[in-house]
């Protein structure tokens, strides 16, 4: 019995020692751990023009993003892709047949106009006074003419004045206006 209470005492001196010793150590490491400096504050840093322009840039396409977020669910049950159901289509309805209307001759279809732009007139001084010359711009080509020569086998230029250029049309005899602008 003497034995049994010794090894006990032992065992309570053994386990009283080791947390004390474990105490101090975690005291110790606890105080290694903080520190008696006063804690600076953080620096304040001053955001750039760009940033500020691009975290608004961000909560204008967040906002946009939201506008384009669907508002309607789908309908349910909607269709489904992976199963095939024929289903009998409804019988076409009746056409109740229109009278035929009066036989029309169609309009003679006129073709297109070319497109043509007066770029610029440029004088020269000759012996019966000044003689201008018009540059007509059409797609990938330019004009240099005078009064009385023709242009794409269509027009022939009747009057060139300081600013605008009179063409004839050589199939209907119409008068087409160029102006600079």
């Amino acid at each position: 019995m003497a034995v049994l209470r010794s090894s006990r005492l032992i065992h309570m001196k053994r386990t009283a020692t080791i947390v004390v010793v474990g105490a101090a150590l975690l005291a110790w490491l606890a105080g290694a751990a903080t520190s008696t400096r006063p804690v600076m504050p953080p620096p304040i840093v001053e955001r750039s023009r760009i940033e500020v322009r691009g975290d608004e840039l961000a909560v204008e396409i967040a906002r946009l993003h939201e506008r384009l977020r669907p508002s309607a669910t789908p309908r349910q049950p909607g269709r489904n892709l992976f199963s095939f159901q024929a289903t009998a289509a409804p019988p076409p309805a009746p056409i109740a047949a229109a009278p035929a209307p009066a036989l029309v001759e169609a309009p003679v279809a006129l073709p297109a106009l070319p497109p043509l732009k007066l770029a610029g007139i440029a004088e020269d001084e000759g012996p019966e006074g000044a003689v201008r010359t018009a540059i007509i711009s059409a797609p990938g080509q330019l004009f240099l003419v005078k009064e009385g020569e023709t242009i794409v086998q269509r027009y022939r230029v009747t009057k060139i004045s300081s600013d605008v250029v009179e063409l004839v049309d050589l199939g209907d005899n119409s008068i087409r206006r160029l102006a600079l602008r």
